[in-house]
């Protein structure tokens, strides 16, 4: 569980024969729906407390839940392609499809009783959530994505706009399948992700591992499964609501480019680059990102959405 006793118990969402493990922040108090997606193998409690406590701030109401594959969400058998880069330019939709992965958070709406939400996905949650917006585009009143790729790209395409040398660094990490492994991960992958910019605070990071100790981080097939997932549904273009494209300037994973090709694709999207930020949530990005969603949550929905000024 989570350091933070904000959160409410571990609820259950139903999709097919899948379970999927969610929690809301502060459940007694009321605010404007907000669903977060979390990234490539990590759980729920990835998402940093201080950074929801901003949201929350807002006057938002934050849920976040756990992919299949990751958390206390369902887990799939092995599959023949195991390793995230394989499954990245190889075989793919080996286990399931992107389309099943967006119906897992209207699930949780669903398990909710929210009709809509805006939306939140971060790295592999990002492109989660942009064909959330395409699948289901009536339940997203607003879509924010950081440190993502475009959600229709898939396959070799997608290399363009990754960093393949820290890709090769993340795939070749091998720990041992226990809680101390799993604390070394994280902080292997932490120091990989952050911004050279920043100081690395090693013993502020090792403190919050020692609370969500995430297997996740290392489990290289669950990442294949969910990285290997096929979608072939709408082009990003088709999404309609407020959009918000969120970049750290210094991702050393995702390339910040990526965030500017979503963003000219999306009309009327907005750009929002981070100084200072990697592949990550560090403290100082906390509060900016947060206004800057509660202003895309106001943004007024018209039949024809005018292209707001890039947000540097």
């Amino acid at each position: 569980m989570s350091a933070d006793r904000s959160w409410g118990p571990r609820r259950w969402a139903q999709n097919g024969s899948v379970r999927i493990a969610f929690d809301q922040f502060k459940p007694e108090h009321d605010g404007d729906p907000l669903l977060v997606a979390t990234g490539l193998g990590v759980n729920r409690e990835s998402m940093p407390d201080g950074f929801v406590r901003e949201l929350a701030k807002q006057g938002f109401a934050v849920v976040r839940y756990d992919q299949r594959d990751g958390g206390e969400s369902t887990h799939f058998p092995p599959t023949p392609t195991r390793n995230p880069i394989t499954a990245l330019v190889g075989k793919r939709g080996e286990a399931y499809t992107a389309e099943d992965m967006a119906d897992d958070a209207v699930a949780v709406l669903d398990e909710l009783g929210w009709d809509s939400a805006h939306v939140l996905g971060v790295s592999l949650g990002g492109a989660v959530a942009q064909r959330v917006a395409l699948r289901h585009p009536q339940r997203v009143r607003s879509l924010t994505t950081v440190a993502a790729v475009p959600g229709d790209v898939t396959g070799l395409r997608t290399l363009r706009f990754i960093r393949m040398g820290t890709l090769g660094k993340f795939a070749r990490l091998k720990f041992p399948d226990t809680r101390e492994g799993a604390i070394e991960a994280g902080l292997a992958v932490a120091k990989l992700l952050s911004s050279p910019r920043v100081d690395f605070d090693e013993d502020s990071v090792r403190a919050t591992l020692e609370g969500n100790p995430d297997s996740g981080v290392h489990d290289q097939e669950s990442q294949s499964r969910q990285i290997g997932a096929q979608w072939s549904g709408p082009t990003i273009d088709k999404i309609a609501c407020p959009t918000l494209i969120v970049h750290g300037k210094d991702d050393p994973l995702i390339k910040p480019e990526a965030a500017l090709a979503i963003a000219s694709r999306i009309p009327g999207a907005r750009t929002l680059l981070l100084p200072a930020v990697g592949h990550d949530l560090p403290e100082h990005a906390w509060s900016p990102l947060a206004g800057a969603i509660r202003e895309l949550a106001d943004t007024p929905t018209t039949p024809s959405l005018h292209r707001p000024p890039t947000v540097e």
